[in-house]
């Protein structure tokens, strides 16, 4: 347990590959974990508890309670489902439960922040993203396969003392935590070289390094309307810098919409690629990349 902060109680709406991650740290380091999530995984959770395996952040066996609805107050809620979950996984914690909890969603996107201000107090709701390759490989068992996990969150209307504690408490889990001022450029900054990833490999059927290497041309397109598109929240953003981390991202890189793409799953088009389009729609700007590409992969995926 850590020598610093003192234990909290933390809810983890969506143990996935994001929230198991997030979830198995925490209670690695002390933290009252309860990961929410459907009767049968919960049950599975509450009896086996969480698996991690993780080359860069060390591997963990760990406990964790687990339920299908939150039944007391927490200290923060991790939002962790995809886009299209949000609504239906959000029955799983009643506003009147969650007493001065912050929500903390780590979801691909911009709106979703504004959706669940409508939903929860909303200086309790806390921007927040994370950069990171980990899957759930099996029921309770991650596998954080990137060298990096990078957290950044944004304090936005929610007291700054409190969200400083959530970023210091993530960080003496071993992730690489930002507290920011600026919501918006928080989500533009993530979104920026997200979509760029996420759109090409899963469109190409190809890690990035083969996505990379032979259209390469799409990615920067993007980029470029990102940034134009951007300015519609008032966001600046560092084209050059943009570009620069793309060329950095590992060959084998496979995007998590490339991941479900693959397994049949849902894809999140409209919280990566539509936001993109109805900001470059408020904006005044055109996107006829990012446009085609989100075109061919609707098509694809019915």
């Amino acid at each position: 347990m850590s020598d610093h902060l003192p234990p909290a109680r933390v809810a983890v709406l969506g143990p996935g590959g994001i929230g198991g991650l997030l979830a198995a740290l925490l209670a690695r380091r002390g933290d009252q974990v309860t990961c929410l999530a459907p009767p049968a995984t919960a049950a599975h959770l509450a009896g086996h508890g969480l698996e991690l395996r993780s080359p860069a952040l060390g591997d963990a066996r760990v406990a964790v309670e687990a339920a299908s609805r939150l039944e007391h107050p927490v200290d923060a809620v991790l939002v962790t489902v995809k886009a299209a979950q949000l609504e239906a996984a959000v029955e799983a914690v009643p506003a009147g439960v969650l007493g001065d909890g912050l929500v903390v969603p780590f979801l691909n996107g911009i709106d979703h922040v504004a959706w669940l201000r409508g939903r929860y107090p909303p200086d309790q709701v806390v921007a927040g993203t994370i950069r990171v390759e980990s899957t759930r490989v099996g029921p309770g068992v991650i596998e954080h396969a990137s060298p990096f996990a990078v957290v950044e969150l944004a304090v936005g209307k929610a007291p700054r003392e409190r969200v400083q504690e959530l970023g210091a408490r993530l960080a003496e889990t071993g992730l690489d935590v930002t507290v920011r001022d600026d919501e918006a450029a928080t989500l533009w900054s993530k979104l920026a070289v997200l979509a760029p990833i996420a759109l090409v490999t899963t469109w190409v059927e190809a890690p990035f390094g083969e996505a990379r290497a032979g259209h390469w041309e799409e990615a920067v397109a993007v980029a470029h309307e990102i940034v134009a598109a951007a300015t519609a929240d008032g966001v600046e953003l560092d084209e050059q810098a943009i570009v620069g981390m793309l060329e950095k991202v590992p060959d084998g890189m496979r995007s998590s919409m490339q991941k479900d793409a693959a397994a049949g799953r849902p894809i999140e088009l409209d919280a990566i690629g539509g936001t993109i389009l109805r900001a470059a729609d408020r904006a005044g700007t055109k996107a006829p990349v990012t446009a085609r590409l989100v075109a061919a992969l609707r098509e694809r995926s019915g």
